[in-house]
């Protein structure tokens, strides 16, 4: 019967110590009832035999989870409030981020457009992480909280403030709604850096679309303030109706509209182009950029399509 013994010992090693000796007594009983059982069975048995019985239980850890289940880093009823207030904080996070490395971007005479990229990861990965660990250790003290409080009361929902049932692709991801938002974002920066940039960093800043574009783009601004406003409501909806789909078709036709007016204004790009000497000729990065902003209008276009699709369904 060594191997009983050790057997409970190494089980007991897995519980929180005010339960070891409770649990230990009945699990020894557990195991002397089967190992009776088997002897009833088929008469004397080995240490062969035990070993084959115990192992059929399971390892320690299994066993003593069983008795007192592990308990979760975030309790099961603040989770939905925790994931919420994660991708909230991350998705404010990356807007921030956005911004930051955007007026950098802008300042600075050397950082390219990959440098921008890298920069932009870099920055919102290290701030992801803190404000993953925050969120996380918040709601964990609220999780080591005895009382068996929730985060609310079963009682503060009504049935009557349901929305109505439909299909999956009512519900608007968190993440979509933040890319929205950082894009329009990234777009009222790069247009209006002018207006916050100080006077001696202007001098040093060379902006790669003409003066003509950018005038027309300070124009098509208030597209861009408008799905900021058009994200916000998103978010707070969190659910596709047909006034937000209708008001979602119009922002993006005339989304598609400007870049194609401005794909096809000339001069696109500014003649300053010193630095592009000996690699790309003015013309070839003016048929590049042209080319470019179809295929970003095409996303928009998709989205036209995507949402009469949905209109017409409800």
């Amino acid at each position: 019967m060594d191997l009983v013994t050790r057997y409970i010992a190494a089980v007991q090693r897995e519980l929180p110590e005010n339960k070891r000796e409770e649990i230990g007594r009945e699990l020894k009983a557990n195991i002397m009832d089967q190992l009776d059982a088997l002897a009833e069975e088929h008469g004397e048995i080995s240490d062969a035999d035990i070993a084959v019985a115990l192992k059929r239980m399971g390892r320690p850890r299994t066993v003593a989870q069983q008795f007192v289940p592990p308990q979760p880093v975030i309790r099961l009823s603040y989770m939905p409030i925790y994931q919420y207030t994660l991708f909230l904080v991350l998705g404010l996070l990356f807007l921030l981020q956005v911004a930051e490395t955007t007026v950098t971007w802008l300042a600075s005479e050397s950082m390219g457009l990959i440098r921008y990229v890298l920069t932009l990861t870099v920055g919102f990965l290290d701030e992801a992480v803190f404000g993953f660990a925050s969120v996380t250790l918040v709601f964990w003290l609220l999780s080591r909280q005895t009382d068996g409080s929730k985060p609310c009361q079963e009682t503060d929902w009504h049935p009557e403030q349901l929305p109505d049932a439909g299909p999956g692709w009512q519900h608007i991801s968190m993440e979509d709604i933040f890319t929205d938002l950082a894009t329009y974002l990234f777009l009222l920066i790069l247009i209006w850096y002018t207006v916050w940039m100080p006077p001696e960093q202007l001098d040093n800043v060379r902006f790669f679309i003409s003066d003509q574009s950018h005038l027309f783009l300070k124009w098509v601004s208030p597209l861009a303030m408008f799905g900021l406003a058009a994200g916000l409501w998103q978010l707070k909806q969190r659910f596709w109706t047909r006034p937000m789909l209708m008001t979602n078709i119009a922002l993006n036709l005339a989304l598609v509209t400007a870049t194609l007016v401005l794909a096809a204004s000339s001069p696109l790009l500014h003649s300053d182009v010193a630095q592009w000497q000996g690699v790309f000729s003015l013309e070839q990065l003016e048929r590049n950029a042209r080319i470019a902003l179809v295929i970003i209008a095409l996303y928009p276009a998709w989205e036209i399509g995507r949402d009469l699709f949905r209109l017409r369904r409800f």
